[in-house]
């Protein structure tokens, strides 16, 4: 079976390769094999090609936060999923063609629902949907504020806190971003800027907003904070801007703002297993509904890895990044093996593939997001700065 592996740190496209290795075996008791159809690369895999992820297993390592795959055979022990069910993995490791895990890591997903997207459920959906629920008792009406609006995360808690009746205040760096935006479900989409907690008390009426959601750092930290309702709460769940947290101690004394952090992994371990299944059913009802999605664009070969790594790492046109997927089964017709694709912004982006005799039409708006080399010098928003964008994630297929 092939494997990307890397046997060192360093540039993802030159130190990762595409490896032929032993099959992973029969499962045991507790345990369950599947085939893997797709895979993203996040940029948590790219951190991670580099070294300068938190995560360091001893090399060669494989990467891959996230895949989809089949049920190719189950332990005597494992009952929530049978031989030709489709799952994702709750594990690491996943960019192969096939894995072996522990059977409560393997959350079933419904028939029929797009590869493609199946494969960028696990990370991105429940963060935006945890963040929205574990915090902070909110009921509809009640205002959100978040930074990197233009994120994955960011667009996605757009359309989520939307179906629940809740407000957003969305902050971004760029003001053409608001139409996308406001057509996803955001209230409001204010650009950052030293006068944003002025701004935003005019444009809410001076609303009680008790939840904020930031992964930038920084000053930008400390201007959310200082846009929240007295007791707010907020959350910090990345620093694209490298630095930490920036808030003034009045707020924490004065004020009672509690600032917190959130990690996927710690906040879905507090958790059954039964529970964790409930949060990708119904987020996987939610992609299956057409209520969630990502975009898919351009298509390379798993062969191709460091070539895709490489066109991530550049970004698709007007220097946005990129997303894209591996898939390694039959789909739709096509016995599909091992694709990439590549996201991009356009919202008109159209890719054809014909094979077969048949046509698959990829046509999904693009809503990746740029991180530069400018934000991360000057602490700017780095989803909308200018320089070298890192891949959301990209996807890898292959049609035989």
């Amino acid at each position: 079976m092939k494997q990307v592996l890397i046997e060192k740190y360093g540039t993802p496209w030159d130190v990762a390769r595409c490896a032929d290795v032993p099959d992973v075996g029969d499962p045991a008791a507790d345990e369950v094999v599947f085939d893997v159809l797709a895979f993203p690369i996040n940029p948590a895999d790219m951190w991670f090609c580099k070294g300068s992820y938190r995560l360091k297993p001893p090399l060669p390592a494989t990467p891959g936060a996230e895949c989809v795959g089949r049920v190719a055979a189950v332990g005597a022990q494992v009952r929530h999923v049978k031989k030709g069910d489709l799952v994702i993995n709750l594990q690491r490791e996943n960019w192969a063609q096939r894995r072996k895990v522990k059977g409560d890591d393997a959350i079933p997903l419904p028939a029929g629902i797009d590869l493609r997207q199946a494969a960028m459920v696990r990370i991105n959906p429940s963060t935006a949907q945890l963040m929205l629920s574990d915090f902070v008792e909110l009921k509809g009406g009640d205002w959100v504020i978040q930074n990197v609006a233009n994120s994955a995360v960011g667009r996605l808690l757009i359309v989520l806190a939307h179906q629940r009746g809740l407000r957003t205040v969305n902050v971004v760096r760029r003001p053409e971003l608001a139409g996308e935006l406001k057509a996803l479900g955001a209230d409001l989409v204010l650009v950052d800027g030293d006068d944003l907690p002025k701004r935003v008390a005019v444009e809410t009426g001076d609303a009680r907003i008790r939840l904020g959601v930031e992964a930038i750092g920084g000053s930008a930290t400390g201007r959310l904070a200082d846009c929240l309702a007295t007791d707010g709460t907020l959350v910090h769940y990345g620093s694209m801007s490298g630095q930490n947290p920036d808030v003034n101690r009045s707020n924490f004394i004065y004020r009672g703002v509690r600032l917190t952090g959130f990690m996927l992994g710690r906040f879905l371990a507090k958790r059954t297993a039964e529970q964790i299944r409930a949060i990708y059913a119904d987020l996987a009802q939610q992609v299956m509904a057409g209520k969630l999605s990502a975009p898919v664009d351009t298509v390379y070969p798993i062969e191709k890895i460091k070539d895709a790594l490489a066109h991530a790492d550049k970004g698709g046109r007007n220097g946005k990044p990129v997303e894209a997927v591996a898939l390694n089964t039959f789909w739709s017709g096509w016995n599909v093996t091992s694709l990439i694709t590549i996201e991009s912004r356009s919202t008109t982006s159209r890719k054809q593939w014909f094979s077969h005799g048949k046509e698959i039409v990829l046509a999904l708006p693009a809503r990746s997001t740029s991180c530069g080399r400018r934000a991360k010098t000057e602490g700017g928003d780095p989803f909308v700065t200018g320089g070298s964008p890192i891949a959301r994630a990209i996807s890898l297929w292959a049609m035989a």
